[in-house]
Order: C-alpha cells, then sequence, then structure tokens
C-alpha cells in the first residue's frame, strides 16, 4: 500500500509546472532530512570517509543539500515516467553527441555514475536512442515491475539483470547497442575487488575493463547533472575516457582503480549530487568492521 501511495503521490505531482515541482522537491529534502534519521547518520558517515579535511558544519551544509537534491530528483522522475516525450526532452537536453555518433560502428559503453540524475538522464537518453542497461531487481516485487515498465516505456532500452549476468549484455554490445553502465554501487564481496574510493577501499564490481577487452568498447562517460533553480537537467556525454583508452591492456584491478578515481573527480564537481544515500563501504575487507 505503500508503495502505490508513494507512487500516486509521484504521479500527481508531475502535473505541476517544472519549476514549482523543484521547490516542492527541494523543500522536501530539507524537511526529510531531519526526520530520516537512519539515512542521515549513512550519509553523514559517508561525508565523513570521503571528505575528512572538510569541518563538520560543512558536511552538514552538505548533506542537507545532498537531501534536496535527491528528494527533488525523485519527484522528477514522475516527468520520466509520464509526461510526454517533448516534455522530457524540453526538461533534460544533452550536451555530447557528437562524440556518440563518433562512434558509430563501433561498441560503445557509457559509464554512468550514481548521480541523482541518473534515471531522468537515462530515459531522456532512450527517447532518442537505443540501449541495453544492467538492473538490479527491487525487493518488492511491485515496485520492481513499475520500475522494467517505466524505464523501458519508449521500448528502447533492452533491460538485463545482474542476475542473468554479462552475456546477454555483450551479446546486445555486439548488436549495436551502446550499454549505460551505472559502475559504481557496493554489490557485496562476490565478485568485487577493493580498490579506493575517496582514499578508503570500496568493493568494486571490476566489470569495465572485462568488457573493454570483450568488446573493444569506447567509454564515454556520461553524467546528468541536476541544474540550479529548477531549470531542468543536463546530460553531457564526455569524449572517450583516456583511462580506457588502453583497455585491452587493463587487467580487472587496474581498470576498477582508474574509473573510481574517475568518478572521484566528477563528484568534486557537484559533490551534492552524488549519490550518498548508499552504504558504499557496507563491505568490508576481511577483520574490518563496517563505517555503519
Amino acid at each position: 500500500m505503500g508503495t502505490r501511495i508513494a507512487l500516486l503521490l509521484v504521479w500527481l505531482l508531475h502535473f505541476l509546472p517544472f519549476r514549482l515541482l523543484a521547490l516542492v522537491g527541494h523543500a522536501l529534502g530539507l524537511v526529510l532530512f531531519h526526520l530520516a534519521g537512519e539515512r542521515r547518520r549513512v550519509v553523514l558517515t559517508n561525508l565523513a570517509l570521503c571528505f575528512p579535511h572538510l569541518p563538520e558544519a560543512d558536511r552538514r551544509r552538505l548533506a542537507r543539500a545532498h537531501f534536496a537534491a535527491f528528494t527533488r530528483s525523485v519527484l522528477d522522475r514522475g516527468i520520466a515516467w509520464w509526461s510526454s516525450r517533448e516534455r522530457l526532452m524540453r526538461v533534460v537536453r544533452v550536451e555530447g553527441w557528437e562524440h556518440y555518433r563518433a562512434c558509430a560502428g563501433r561498441p560503445v559503453l557509457l559509464l554512468a555514475p550514481h548521480f541523482v540524475g541518473l534515471d531522468i538522464g537515462a530515459q531522456r537518453l532512450a527517447a532518442e536512442y537505443r540501449a541495453v542497461s544492467l538492473y538490479s531487481r527491487q525487493k518488492n516485487p511491485i515496485f520492481d515491475a513499475f520500475l522494467r515498465e517505466k524505464r523501458n516505456r519508449f521500448g528502447s532500452v533492452r533491460m538485463v539483470s545482474r542476475q542473468q549476468g554479462l552475456r546477454p549484455v555483450l551479446r546486445a554490445m555486439r548488436e549495436g547497442l551502446p550499454l549505460y553502465y551505472l559502475p559504481d554501487m557496493d554489490l557485496g564481496a562476490r565478485d568485487s575487488v577493493f580498490v579506493p574510493f575517496f582514499g578508503v577501499q570500496a568493493a568494486t564490481i571490476p566489470a569495465l575493463a572485462h568488457i573493454v577487452r570483450l568488446t573493444g568498447a569506447v567509454v564515454l562517460p556520461c553524467i546528468t547533472e541536476q541544474l540550479p533553480g529548477g531549470a531542468g537537467y543536463r546530460v553531457r556525454i564526455h569524449p572517450p575516457w583516456t583511462g580506457a583508452s588502453a583497455g585491452a591492456g587493463l587487467d580487472d584491478v587496474a581498470g576498477a582503480r582508474a574509473m573510481n578515481a574517475f568518478i572521484e573527480s566528477a563528484v568534486a564537481a557537484m559533490p551534492e549530487q552524488y549519490h550518498w544515500l548508499h552504504k558504499r563501504f557496507k563491505t568490508r575487507p576481511p577483520g574490518e568492521p563496517s563505517p555503519y
């Protein structure tokens, strides 16, 4: 019942003018910062681990800004799920299509770290191009079915669950579909390696170098920025990532380390928009306790 009520609320709010919707999301996020005690502790713990040099007051301000940005992005997903293709394309603009088009005839991996605009950015790209993407099944079956339906509302995304493994993904890439790759979640110790993320050992899936070696894919960073003042979102497709230019020569651990270093540089540009609500450091090396 709670899931249905939440989805109903997001559906109702998506009819608002976009700037008003953004204002509502921002204000609600500031309220949730004070109410969501457990998740607030997760965010503050992540920020303390990644930015130990920042005074505590600055980390709390950054945490509040993150709650505001994240909650706004949740409400904005109503645009991606229910609004017309035309409205979605007005709200989310894309820069850098030329880098993608220059890769015609070659496998492409769009490297999309977990910033708050990740979902609406993916939907915007899917409004114009077909793609393949990995997804994690949700514990709530109602929400899981809903997300799969809405993420493929334009019929342009081939959804592959992580439980299916990489074979369907590699097959799709060889057929010419770009992979929208979300690389930076703690998915447990299995199949992960420990490499630094902001100086802290983080369980990281080392699939990037593996996929590049198998397919010869060009890696294009693809980062969605939430713009201030309700101005919408900007998806930036960057030139080929030089860290993957010698992908065939990178081993899995070196690839994971280089990828995390790249994500750190992207976070530095808009730290309040990274997905700090996720327990990024939950899985620890043997004998090390969880910081949460």
